[in-house]
């Protein structure tokens, strides 16, 4: 990826005037009440702060943090140590990072209903993890400390609250990690002998106190009071806020119902509701978290005027005329501004009184390009709008695009109602570098992203690389308002949506398959879908391969007039040998003398705006040891998986089921198996487990991939009250190791022999865990396969049991398939084709 430099650091000089408050939100733009307006100008007399961290999106304490923002007015932000990557989707197939881009809009979109601002470390989401110890080892204990002392040196918070405490109580080692690492770096963010090299862009800082907003898993509808010694204060955050017309309990109940990838939708709290703060660092409070820290003007020098003026507007506010407020707005922003602006406070007041005066005009500003996407030097035209909604005196004095060097100087008064537009023709720089998440431009470690700008460490979205400056003056002073260059469109359904612009490479190149697996030596057909992303663009497309492999033809050219047209190029892949190498296959288009290796995917859901990433254009190509019986298998789909691809990869026929199909004849499959989490989520299970339990009496092999059990943390149950022909439960046992020593409980039991032999090697390589909610409490009925364990627990069975029925096969399993699989993990290939093969190895032993 091109790193775009001069443009680049000269749109983060803009963003980074110190304060993340300014966070431009790419979504629909949100528009002010009068109560939001009446809301904002009381905040302009608090100067006071916190931060709170925890370590994925959803463990933030929506309630809180609400209560925090709109009831204390205080500048609040949450940090999430990561991104939510390692976790499952409820929503979708995507995985890894690509969740972890979901996750981190949804947490966006959260913060625009409750308030706060949203910031992150470098820190990866590898998977559960049981210790503070392991987490840390693997993120980097030095670099992610650093982030957190790095923010908050920058938001320089008087109290920061963590949301686990530092201990196995947290439930997870990235939860007690987070704990512990904010009290390091309480201890650590003033002292200038720690990580200096910070100290070229922010100051050491020290909060005042640290708090432990406790917390328990599995304690949600319980008085979470902490019994344990030590200063505890209890805050009511069940307020109703008039201005709003909502309780915090109902505001924190829509922010976190933003958690769709998660399923975590809840009903609003209305009433009364305690939480309770246990200080673990700094001075003792008797009856507040703020209590004897002056979060009024008094922390600024030559600022006594300021507060009575704030006052002064708070109490004159008309709701039915905010562009009253405006002239009062504009006389402190000038006031302010002539005082010390190294000072946080002072910044972010600014900002916030400009916000301010557009809310009070109802001014709006777009920077609207005709299409969503576009090629580093391509042409495209940006409709500049402005308009004052308002009868207040108003002139728009320049409109400038700074990176495309347009710089417009106008003296036009904005009428009431009046739109001021202008159509502007601009060239792209060629440097502008593609657009892409920047915690994944460079390749990622286990635990940790790769980020080499400390300005950016922090960020939860990249800094816009294209905006529009628009300046007016009100009674002769000047206001900038900056806006990203956005596309804007109508959904028939959704009506009027906006999606950030686009940077995209001239060419892409998509490989239709993740992983190509060989079971033999008989040749597979590699398609290739190249996409212009400008009009007119040919040349050619070929695979690079490891050793060992043929590719037929050597390259194809192809010719693409149509900006977003496609063309499809297959190629014929062929193992020369039973050794042929393992590893990437790489696709590479050659056109207009560049080299592009890079696909396009776009993760689209109507709760968050479209996210366009450029992965590498790669898969896993295999060479497996490995025989399949099972050859016609239906799939019920679950939360979201790639399997069926898997098994298409060892030479299955798949059959999709949905409701209609599993109404039809099943005798047909010779196995059929069941996506993760399908028992949770797809209602139409409860009416069709009779028949599936039929088909195996009647000699069918089922295979059913992990369940959740369904509780207050996890609120998804089961759909049916048995998912097997004999009782069993799913408990909350996992093994998060992924080379977890695994003990074969019964070497002669045919699933671990026919038709593959399954050994030791085959649990070589597994990516991110063993496997996660395994069974428990089952009769004799069942055979458990494995044992296996964490390091220093205790064995754990249920990964994997088996059942005999009738004339059929039941499997249940936890192991993570759906993981490995996709991945080209060789041994998961092996064992799962003895599982789906179980009918045919049973037969042929007879």
């Amino acid at each position: 990826m091109r790193l775009l430099r001069l443009l680049f650091l000269t749109v983060l000089t803009s963003l980074f005037s110190f304060s993340t408050h300014a966070q431009v939100p790419f979504g629909k733009p949100k528009t002010a009440t009068p109560g939001d307006i009446q809301q904002g100008i009381r905040r302009l007399n608090v100067l006071g702060s916190v931060l709170y961290i925890a370590a994925h999106p959803d463990d933030e304490n929506t309630l809180f943090l609400t209560y925090l923002h709109n009831e204390r007015n205080l500048r609040t932000a949450y940090l999430s140590l990561t991104r939510g990557d390692g976790g499952q989707n409820l929503i979708g197939a995507e995985q890894g990072e690509y969740v972890g881009v979901i996750r981190t809009q949804e947490l966006l979109a959260a913060r625009r209903v409750d308030g706060p601002e949203q910031l992150f470390s470098r820190a990866y989401d590898f998977g559960f993890s049981k210790s503070t110890d392991e987490a840390v080892k693997i993120w980097g204990r030095d670099q992610v400390l650093s982030d957190i002392v790095y923010l908050i040196r920058k938001f320089q918070p008087d109290v920061i609250v963590t949301r686990f405490p530092p201990d196995s109580r947290a439930g997870h080692g990235h939860h007690s990690a987070s704990g512990y690492l904010a009290e390091e770096a309480f201890k650590l963010s003033n002292d200038p002998k720690a990580y200096p090299e910070q100290l070229k862009l922010v100051k050491p800082w020290q909060a005042r106190r640290l708090f432990w907003n406790a917390f328990i898993p599995n304690q949600f509808a319980s008085n979470n009071r902490p019994n344990e010694a030590g200063t505890i204060i209890g805050v009511e955050t069940g307020l109703y806020n008039p201005l709003l017309g909502k309780s915090y309990g109902e505001l924190a109940a829509e922010s976190r119902s933003q958690h769709k990838s998660q399923g975590f939708g809840v009903a609003a709290n209305r009433g009364a509701k305690i939480d309770y703060l246990l200080l673990k660092e700094g001075d003792k409070p008797q009856l507040d978290l703020a209590e004897g820290i002056d979060m009024s003007w008094n922390r600024i020098p030559n600022s006594e005027r300021i507060q009575e003026q704030v006052y002064k507007l708070s109490s004159q506010f008309n709701p039915l005329q905010p562009s009253a407020s405006v002239p009062a707005l504009v006389t402190l922003h000038r006031e302010i501004s002539q005082l010390d602006t190294s000072q946080v406070y002072v910044r972010t007041k600014q900002t916030e009184i400009q916000t301010l005066i557009q809310q009070c005009l109802g001014l709006v500003f777009e920077a609207l390009p005709t299409d969503y996407a576009a090629t580093p030097g391509g042409q495209i035209d940006v409709r500049l709008n402005a308009i004052n909604r308002l009868n207040f005196p108003v002139k728009l004095t320049k409109i400038r695009l700074p990176q495309i060097g347009r710089d417009t100087t106008m003296n036009v008064v904005m009428k009431a109602n009046e739109q001021t537009s202008f159509v502007v023709p601009a060239k792209l720089p060629a440097s502008v570098h593609y657009t892409q998440p920047y915690w994944l431009e460079k390749p990622q470690q286990k635990g940790l992203f790769t980020v080499t700008d400390q300005r950016l460490i922090g960020l939860p979205e990249s800094p816009p690389q294209l905006t529009a400056e628009f300046t007016i003056d009100i009674d002769g002073m000047a206001f900038t308002y900056s806006r990203p260059w956005l596309y804007k469109y109508t959904d028939p359904v959704e009506g009027e949506l906006y999606r950030s612009f686009e940077i995209r490479p001239d060419v892409t190149v998509n490989l239709t398959e993740r992983v190509y697996a060989f079971v033999d030596n008989v040749a597979k057909t590699v398609d290739v879908v190249v996409k212009a992303n400008r009009a007119n663009v040919k040349g050619s497309v070929s695979l690079e391969v490891p050793t060992g492999w043929r590719v037929t033809p050597s390259s194809e050219p192809f010719e693409l007039t149509e900006k977003l047209q496609e063309q499809r190029v297959t190629f014929t892949l062929t193992p020369l040998s039973s050794n042929a190498s393992a590893g990437k296959l790489r696709a590479v288009a050659l056109a207009g003398g560049g080299r592009f290796t890079t696909g396009i995917r776009t993760v689209s859901y109507p709760h968050i705006p479209p996210q366009t990433l450029f992965p590498a254009a790669e898969a896993t190509v295999e060479r497996l040891n490995v025989v399949v019986k099972a050859k016609n298998v239906g799939y019920i789909a679950g939360a979201g998986d790639e399997v069926p691809a898997a098994l298409r990869q060892m030479g299955c026929t798949v059959s999709l089921l949905d409701e209609a199909e599993l109404g039809k004849d099943l005798s047909r499959f010779d196995a059929i198996v069941v996506g993760i989490r399908a028992y949770n989520t797809e209602e139409f299970l409860k009416g069709a487990q009779p028949k599936l339990m039929d088909y195996v009496k009647k000699g069918g092999t089922m295979v059913v991939q992990y369940v959740t059990a369904g509780n207050t943390f996890l609120q998804s149950g089961l759909k049916v009250n048995q998912i097997g022909p004999f009782p069993f439960g799913i408990g909350r046992d996992r093994v998060a190791e992924e080379d977890a020593v695994i003990t074969v409980l019964n070497p002669s039991q045919f699933l671990l022999n026919k038709p593959n032999k399954i050994t030791e090697a085959d649990f070589k390589g597994w990516v991110q865990e063993r496997g996660i909610y395994f069974a428990q409490d089952y009769g004799q009925e069942y055979e458990s396969l494995f044992s296996m364990n964490d390091t220093g627990e205790a064995p754990k069975l249920g990964s994997l049991i088996y059942a005999s029925y009738g004339k059929g096969h039941y499997i249940y399993t936890g192991l993570a398939f759906f993981r490995q699989l996709p991945n080209g993990v060789p041994g998961a290939y092996r064992l799962f084709a003895n599982l789906i093969s179980a009918g045919s190895s049973v037969s042929s032993s007879k």
